[in-house]
């Protein structure tokens, strides 16, 4: 086992041609209409939040029409995200208590630490220099809270639970390898995608209603646009809940 700090699920980021879409999609499914965030002005972008657990929480993000263009690539892939894009899971983020010993210990490409912040709240955070989340998505960003108390415990309770992160890539063992070396805890599970199929990942999320999934929108929802039904959906039809491969 790794000798750097154990992270956590820390948050989902869903990803959206705007945040009325995101939350849209997240509402139909989850049947919560996620809560206002804020801005983030390095970026350029917005988000919405809603809690999945105690210190556990997802967030749709989109880009800020309203803000000044950033001076670098917007993190999250975002400036991929076209107008007629589904909203989809597009990556997580793992909470640490030293990101430099962690990122350290990763043995991948996660990014530059790098400091944000939205309104009162201060964080450090990796972002790769092109944007784009590493490993299509199923490797995380790492992040270490600089203040306090966390995000999701100023969020409200709907009794949603995050019970298993699947992440789905043609080489899994790699993937396996980078959560062990982060210390990540067993919520976060690994399953082989076929070889020429993207990354992709579900997160099966308790509601009042019973459980559900996330991974990307079907042009089918209520209040879906273009894109191909099954733009990164993965085949789940045959593969066995949140085990190990």
């Amino acid at each position: 086992m790794s000798s750097a700090p154990a992270c956590r699920i820390d948050h989902l980021a869903i990803t959206a041609p705007s945040l009325a879409s995101g939350a849209a999609w997240v509402q139909h499914e989850l049947g919560v209409q996620p809560e206002p965030g804020g801005e983030h002005p390095l970026m350029g972008t917005h988000n919405v939040l809603l809690r999945l657990g105690e210190d556990i929480y997802l967030e749709v993000i989109a880009v800020n029409p309203k803000a000044a263009g950033p001076a670098r690539p917007r993190w999250f892939g975002l400036d991929s995200v076209t107008q007629d894009a589904m909203p989809c899971l597009r990556t997580w983020v793992a909470r640490c208590a030293d990101i430099g010993s962690s990122l350290a210990a990763a043995g991948e490409d996660l990014g530059t630490i790098t400091e944000m912040h939205r309104g009162a709240l201060q964080w450090l955070i990796t972002i790769p220099d092109d944007g784009n989340p590493p490993i299509g998505g199923v490797a995380p960003a790492l992040i270490e809270w600089t203040t306090g108390p966390h995000p999701a415990s100023r969020l409200r309770d709907h009794c949603l639970r995050l019970e298993c992160l699947e992440l789905l890539h043609p080489q899994p063992h790699r993937v396996m390898a980078l959560l062990e070396a982060i210390g990540m805890d067993a919520m976060v599970q690994v399953r082989r995608r076929p070889d020429g199929q993207e990354p992709a990942l579900v997160a099966h999320v308790s509601t009042p209603a019973g459980p559900r999934q996330l991974s990307v929108a079907q042009s089918r929802w209520p209040g879906g646009g273009g894109g191909p039904d099954n733009a990164r959906t993965p085949d789940l039809r045959a593969a066995p809940h949140c085990q190990w491969l």
